[in-house]
């Protein structure tokens, strides 16, 4: 099930699926299977896209249809990611119990993304962005820009 718009953005471009792959440094079969939807795509990889169609991640996860140029580093800041992900979560006024059970993980691996130990898996990153219309290029440190403006 496609659910997200890297066949479109791929095909603005008039790239095949194996020049993408190449460009960004995977196989075409994994690719292939984050284009179709049948495989997660991890956040370095996210943030990786973003910058290659040079857009914002919240167009590609169709988490609203507001297209935006984002200049942003070559790499993910952790430690901002890291800062941002524990805001959001105060502002939610959640404990990180509260957090790892809105995303059935443990409350360690919550402090382990709080504390840049590890980056944020981007199943969870992405449903706390659309549940509660924060942006994941914010969290992420491409934009300012906190919330999602025309949420889907």
């Amino acid at each position: 099930m496609k659910m997200y718009r890297l066949e479109k953005l791929r095909d603005e471009k008039d790239l095949l699926k194996k020049d993408v792959a190449k460009d960004i440094g995977v196989v075409e079969s994994v690719y292939s299977e984050w284009e179709n939807g049948t495989l997660s795509i991890p956040t370095k990889r996210i943030y990786q896209l973003a910058n290659y169609f040079e857009v914002n991640i919240d167009y590609i996860f169709e988490l609203t249809d507001k297209r935006k140029r984002i200049n942003s580093d070559k790499n993910i800041n952790v430690l901002k990611a890291a800062s941002r992900l524990k805001l959001v979560r105060k502002e939610l006024k959640f404990t990180m119990r509260d957090l790892a059970k809105e995303l059935n993980t443990s409350a360690s691996a919550i402090c382990n993304y709080e504390n840049g130990k590890f980056l944020i898996l981007s199943p969870f990153l992405i449903q706390i962005c659309k549940t509660y219309g924060y942006s994941t290029d914010w969290v992420l440190g491409r934009s300012d820009e906190k919330l999602i403006k025309n949420i889907k």
